[in-house]
């Protein structure tokens, strides 16, 4: 790999992790003053699963967008297959905002529709691009289907 592929990388992996890194400023500090108070669905895993999981996820997504960029900015097609993937990494770290720092389930429950939405139409542009690019994405859009369900379930126990 050249030294310009791999600064595209490292940039596209900061941008990754630091949206994690916002969605945690909000989650961190709700953790034990609220989330630890509401019912949760039986399903629910335990608090230490998701940093690793999420952790993962962004780095996922970082060689994901990263495969795609690397097809070439001038490509249309790039240009909006990353502007979505930029859009529905906005919307990640809305919902940690929505979640943790709102404390709504039921705001983030209707965010967190347009996030699954947004997450599908960036695969299927980078299907256009990149079979590898798609498939990494493919955990990610598994998580936040699982997420949209506890999301559900806490809306439901909680209201």
């Amino acid at each position: 790999m050249k030294l310009k592929g791999f600064l595209k990388f490292l940039f596209v992996l900061a941008l990754c992790q630091s949206a994690g890194a916002v969605g945690s400023l909000f989650t961190i500090p709700a953790i034990p003053e609220w989330y630890a108070h509401l019912q949760k669905p039986s399903f629910s895993p335990p608090n230490w699963v998701f940093a690793p999981v999420w952790t993962t996820l962004f780095t996922l997504m970082a060689l994901a967008a990263w495969q795609v960029w690397m097809k070439g900015l001038k490509e249309p097609l790039v240009r909006t297959a990353l502007a979505s993937f930029l859009a529905q990494l906005a919307l990640n770290s809305l919902w940690s905002f929505l979640f943790f720092g709102l404390r709504s389930p039921f705001y983030a429950l209707l965010e967190i529709f347009v996030l699954w939405s947004m997450i599908l139409v960036t695969i299927l542009q980078f299907l256009r691009i990149s079979k590898t690019a798609t498939l990494l994405l493919a955990p990610y859009l598994l998580w936040v289907s699982f997420a949209c369900s506890l999301n559900l379930g806490i809306f439901l126990l909680n209201r």
